[in-house]
């Protein structure tokens, strides 16, 4: 192992963040009990009888999570619009010397199970390609840890390597090793290549097989690791890859919004405990492999075993063992691909589930940090408050029928609630585009006034259509984990594609259900009384025809060419993209006449599918 130097740095006192926490939890805590007190006083006519509290109760659970985003929205609006520098700010660690080479010895771990290797070979090829010109590469040895269940996938993977090898090895150190057990899910991957690897290596940079980073990007994050001893875990800041699938380009484009002020309000105030997504980060490999190792859960089901959510448990671990854990907050360089179409998005979103739920074992873990703790809480609430907001929604709806005459609610604090309940959940995307439109250089990267505006609105909508969807999901997965369904951790669909009829109804008819109830409940009562439920009830009607339509590479083109939803990435393609060919960055090339020509974009290659 080479010695790192240990320069000092500077960082808020443990007594500022302190005070900046205490402040975030009163803020919080105020919240929380005002809106609680005018939940109460909207349920006040007639009484609360076992309908209303449950309807209460449901309403506390779903709370956190809601004021949580708000005010790290407001916070992070405000650093970004008064500080002249909010990552750093936010992020204040030394971003090391640029101009000395590096001392450390990186490894590049890129974690793979039944992926297409022709995209993986392109995303590879591009990141050691850049890693090259820059002079650094000898600094950066690249393990495509496999766990590939197919033998045809795996031999793909073993001639891919061989291409790699066979280009980049006088450079950087190719190596291939497959597992055949995919015991400990991805963490039990990155596990084994510590076992064997380990020790050769200062840090390493976790990779999905979707991941893409900058020469740049990366080399930014082994600098700052070098000139931190104390920085256990360094995470960047990830965005969606340019995509011609319209379901993740309105996604993508509305986690854009949200995502930076988010970030940078959660920042301000877990500092050194800041989060780990398990991938696009970089990990010191010493400490990683002496304290973060996950343990088993005991008992039997779908809650015990192997951790599936292994990267916020691993940041708590690193943070315990007296390493800071940070994020980034600054976009530029790092890059996931997002699902296609909703059936995958529904299908990530429930292993998420169930690895969170899984959190309730290591709450009592000993000498973990409280922020820590609440981390750990918070992951869980955030789809516990699913079954809580449904359960919500039914009890309302049976107490309007069991009311008689009565008023279900005070119709003026209930409206009120209703508009400050929505002005928290989109405060996160809000906040972000008043940053954006403030900006020039932003405004003109994201389309202009007119298009962020529009984008924005049509991006409203179609989170409040997927919400209660995803809420069913969770529910419906939640209850069926009682009885000991699992997810378990399959291979991704990246591809678009469009999703056939019957698959989508096999999937969605719960949902479906859901709405018609919905539907006919609504009938029977005053629309100036309840219209703010109609979209609630909408969204799970039109599910299959949503993720129908969605999944079509037609719409997909067609909202490129549209010019909504834009990022800054397909104004202004940066230099490290090119290399992959990606189809909607040519098609965006034509919508704004520029020709691909004078991109140097290649043809794009046919992709090599594999089965979900």
């Amino acid at each position: 192992m080479r010695n790192i130097p240990e320069p000092s740095y500077q960082t808020p006192t443990a007594r500022r963040m302190t005070g900046r926490r205490t402040v975030f939890a009163m803020l919080v805590l105020v919240s929380f009990f005002a809106l609680a007190t005018l939940m109460a006083m909207t349920l006040a006519p007639g009484g609360f009888g076992f309908f209303k509290a449950t309807m209460f109760l449901c309403f506390l659970l779903t709370l956190p999570w809601t004021i949580i985003g708000f005010w790290n929205a407001v916070i992070g609006l405000l650093t970004m619009r008064l500080v002249k520098n909010p990552a750093a700010f936010v992020c204040p660690i030394d971003t090391g010397d640029d101009t000395k080479r590096l001392t450390s010895k990186t490894a590049l771990l890129s974690c793979v199970r039944d992926e297409d290797p022709t995209d993986l070979e392109s995303r590879l090829n591009a990141m050691l390609a850049g890693l090259v010109r820059t002079g650094e590469a000898t600094a950066f040895s690249l393990y495509i840890l496999s766990d590939t269940s197919r033998e045809e996938i795996a031999f793909d993977e073993q001639k891919l390597v061989e291409r790699l090898s066979r280009q980049w090895s006088t450079d950087i150190c190719v190596t291939y090793r497959r597992r055949t057990d995919n015991s400990g899910f991805k963490a039990g991957n990155i596990e084994d290549f510590c076992d064997r690897w380990g020790v050769k290596h200062d840090f390493a940079l976790v990779l999905d097989a979707d991941s893409y980073m900058s020469a740049d990007a990366i080399l930014g994050l082994v600098r700052r690791m070098e000139a931190n001893p104390k920085l256990g875990i360094l995470q960047s800041l990830v965005v969606g890859l340019p995509t011609d699938s319209a379901f993740a380009r309105i996604f993508q484009f509305g986690m854009r919004l949200g995502m930076r002020s988010y970030t940078m309000g959660s920042a301000w105030w877990q500092g050194d405990c800041g989060p780990y997504w398990g991938h696009n980060a970089l990990l010191r490999i010493k400490p990683f492999m002496e304290q973060c190792r996950l343990p088993t859960l005991p008992g039997s089901g779908p809650l015990s075993g192997s951790i599936l959510s292994h990267d916020q448990v691993e940041a708590t671990l690193m943070r315990r063992a007296g390493y800071e854990v940070r994020v980034l907050p600054q976009e530029g360089g790092s890059y996931e691909e997002n699902p296609p179409h909703l059936l995958e998005f529904i299908r990530r979103d429930l292993r998420w589930c169930q690895g969170n739920l899984q959190y309730a074992s290591l709450l009592g873990l000993p000498k973990l940090k409280l922020v820590s703790r609440i981390q750990l809480l918070l992951a869980m609430l955030m789809f516990i408050g699913s079954p809580a907001w449904i359960g919500f929604m039914i009890s309302a709806a049976l107490a309007g029928l069991s009311s008689g005459d009565t008023p279900l609610f005070h119709p003026t604090t209930g409206y009120s609630l209703f508009f400050i309940i929505m002005g928290m959940v989109f405060a996160p995307k809000l906040a972000t585009v008043l940053d954006i439109i403030s900006r020039p250089d932003l405004r003109n990267a994201f389309g202009g006034p007119f298009r962020i505006l529009l984008g924005t609105l049509i991006e409203i909508a179609y989170a409040a259509m997927l919400a209660p969807v995803m809420a069913m999901a969770h529910t419906l997965f939640i209850g069926g984990l009682i009885f000991g369904k699992t997810i378990g951790w399959g291979a991704q669909g990246r591809h678009v594609e469009q999703l056939p009829l019957g698959l989508a109804t096999s999937r969605l008819w719960p949902q479906t259900l859901f709405g018609l109830l919905g539907i006919a409940w609504i009938s029977t009562q005053s629309l100036a009384d309840i219209w703010p439920v109609i979209p609630i009830a909408a969204g799970p009607l039109l599910a299959i025809p949503f993720a129908i339509g969605s999944s079509s590479p037609r719409l997909g083109l067609l909202a490129i060419k549209s010019s909504l939803w834009r990022t800054p990435e397909e104004a202004n393609p940066p230099a490290e993209l090119v290399p992959l060919a990606l189809k909607a960055l040519r098609e965006e090339a034509n919508v704004i006449q520029v020709d691909s020509e004078s991109l140097h974009i290649p043809p794009q290659r046919e992709p090599v599918r594999a089965e979900a």
